[in-house]
């Protein structure tokens, strides 16, 4: 006989020692099977658990991250606005007072330029003033030698003083 034909003895002892041996497997390994893979099972469960709540939380944090940089873009044109509208006023006010100075500073040289003016006028109608008086205390004396000289002088004053008296009469 083979292996192919076993004989019944042979057959008898080979089911009794697999009893034997799955008696023992059923009392103490495959409770202890099963319960590492109960464990196993638990373990990739809480894993799987802890893998969803982290991608929950990932999701969270990257909705709380596009809400903070939302925030941030906003605070930064913001920030700029203010900070080119506090450009502009400050080049308006610098502006404005460089009008200011610029028109404080013409108004200020036309004074000058004007008094001087009036100052040189002045001390030019004082110097013709004198030298009129000059020229004329010396035509006075060339004059006032002669004593025919002296009344027609006083005579041609006279007859002027009493034409401009007239037309000052035929103006009023």
């Amino acid at each position: 006989m083979g292996l192919l034909q076993p004989e019944p003895g042979l057959l008898i002892w080979m089911t009794i020692a697999f009893l034997i041996v799955f008696g023992l497997l059923a009392k103490f390994g495959f409770p202890a099977i099963q319960k590492t893979l109960d464990e196993r099972r638990k373990y990739i469960d809480s894993s799987l658990k802890a893998a969803d709540e982290a991608q929950l939380k990932l999701e969270g944090l990257q909705s709380e991250m596009d809400g903070v940089r939302q925030d941030a873009y906003k605070q930064k044109s913001e920030i700029l606005k203010s900070a080119s509208d506090a450009r502009e006023k400050i080049l308006a006010e610098a502006r404005q007072r460089a009008g200011e100075e610029g028109e404080r500073i013409i108004a200020a040289a036309r004074l000058s330029a004007r008094s001087e003016s009036e100052a040189i006028i002045r001390d030019a109608r004082h110097q013709v003033a004198m030298l009129s008086i000059a020229i004329s205390e010396k035509l006075l004396r060339e004059r006032l030698d002669n004593p025919k000289a002296q009344t027609e002088l006083v005579e041609k004053l006279f007859s002027e003083m009493e034409q401009k008296k007239g037309d000052k009469d035929k103006e009023a």
